[in-house]
């Protein structure tokens, strides 16, 4: 496969029509495989949406985080697995990209720029450090897009003399390994309610019961420092992650709006055509406004870190506060949204189709641990300034320095 160069958003944005057309059309053979199809994957490769937020002197595009919010609620829109397993990768790839140190990252970037990164950062392995790197072990789930990954991140507790080995701040320290596919043995467990077609399967080592991973492979899990590439590596884990999420919500969320309103414009039961019912016009309309309303905070929110970074400032700690409760808003709001569209259309999303496939995926999408109530609850303790001046967000909590 050839690999252009970096591209603008507006390249992307241009671009993007045939592709979306390409994965709508194969949207429920990746459903019935519960993965991705080959085609689709190449697809997204060649048109480089693994590679948006991808430091450019690796091949990257390095666009802003607002740009690539927009293409990936696109994705989103016209399938939600694809759009989650393009979040999923340019969330990963970018940051093993990012702060993954040795040379041997710049030298698999540069053979090949589209690399896929699979697995989860939840630290559900272990670590044990030794002469140039750790010895890993563990089991890890939800690795979504592994079937077609090249390389896996894995989130590790650190152990150190059989303890867990804690920072300075009090934090359990954790790194993120990453290892070749071929070391891993995925197990064929997705089996679940929506986002059927993103294989998050589960996934352990094989073989072996511990693996080496040298030091250049790994990274600790709240670095904001970048090995490579400009400013808006200072984001973290954290702050990409909250990102993706985001992403992905606006896409799917649109597009269950979208289709209610062609089923309510269409359908007709013995009460009459649903869109002819003022209680349902009116409750449309609350939808919207709610919908439209959450998704404007949300850009708003990123619009401010875009601003920040482009001035060479990193994102402050409120922007990243803001940040996660504009990912928590608009996964409440869709699922409010896509319940009222579910019972709306009553037997047409009770059968296998459009609007209950979306509406499984926004209830799959709700579940992830990064929407917890305790990370909103991090948000009103900052919101309050109960926090110190010099504490910052890791994954799920603001800690002191």
């Amino acid at each position: 496969m050839t690999h252009r160069g970096p591209r603008s958003f507006h390249e992307y944005d241009e671009e993007l029509g045939p592709v979306l057309t390409k994965v709508e059309a194969e949207a429920e053979s990746s459903e019935a495989l519960c993965h991705l199809t080959d085609h689709i994957v190449d697809i997204l490769r060649e048109a480089g949406l693994y590679r948006m937020l991808l430091p450019r002197e690796l091949g990257g595009a390095e666009l802003s985080h607002v740009d690539a919010l927009r293409i990936i609620e696109r994705l989103a829109w016209a399938h939600g697995s694809t759009g989650w397993c393009a979040m999923v990768n340019n969330s990963l790839a970018t940051a093993m990209a990012l702060y993954t140190p040795g040379d041997k990252v710049s030298e698999i970037f540069s053979d090949n720029p589209d690399v896929m990164v699979a697995g989860n950062g939840i630290p559900r392995g272990v670590a044990r450090p030794v002469e140039d790197g750790y010895m890993i072990r563990g089991n890890w789930a939800y690795g979504s897009g592994i079937q077609h990954a090249e390389w896996v991140h894995s989130g590790c507790i650190v152990m150190r003399d059989n303890k867990v080995s804690k920072l300075a701040n009090g934090q359990t320290e954790i790194i993120i390994a990453h290892h070749p596919r071929a070391s891993v043995e995925i197990k064929g467990n997705w089996d679940v309610l929506g986002l059927r077609a993103t294989g998050s399967f589960d996934y352990g080592l094989k073989e072996t019961e511990e693996l080496f991973v040298p030091h250049g492979m790994t990274y600790r899990s709240d670095s904001v420092v970048p090995c490579r590439g400009g400013i808006q590596g200072t984001l973290g884990l954290v702050g990409i992650a909250t990102w993706a999420h985001s992403a992905w919500a606006l896409g799917v969320g649109r597009r269950m709006l979208d289709e209610l309103v062609v089923y309510a414009r269409e359908k007709a039961d013995v009460f009459g055509k649903v869109c002819d019912a003022p209680t349902f016009r009116f409750e449309l309309a609350q939808a919207e406004a709610k919908f439209r309303s959450a998704r404007a905070f949300l850009l708003e929110s990123w619009q401010g870190i875009a601003d920040s970074l482009a001035a060479n400032q990193p994102a402050s700690r409120r922007q990243i506060t803001l940040a996660k409760m504009g990912m928590r808003h608009i996964h409440d709001v869709i699922s409010e949204t896509g319940t009222f569209a579910y019972r709306t259309a009553r037997g047409t999303s009770l059968h296998d189709g459009l609007m209950q496939r979306v509406y499984r995926d926004i209830h799959s999408g709700t579940q992830h641990i990064h929407l917890a109530d305790q990370v909103v609850q991090e948000c009103g303790r900052d919101l309050l300034g109960l926090t110190e001046p010099d504490a910052k967000w890791v994954a799920f909590s603001i800690v002191d320095q």
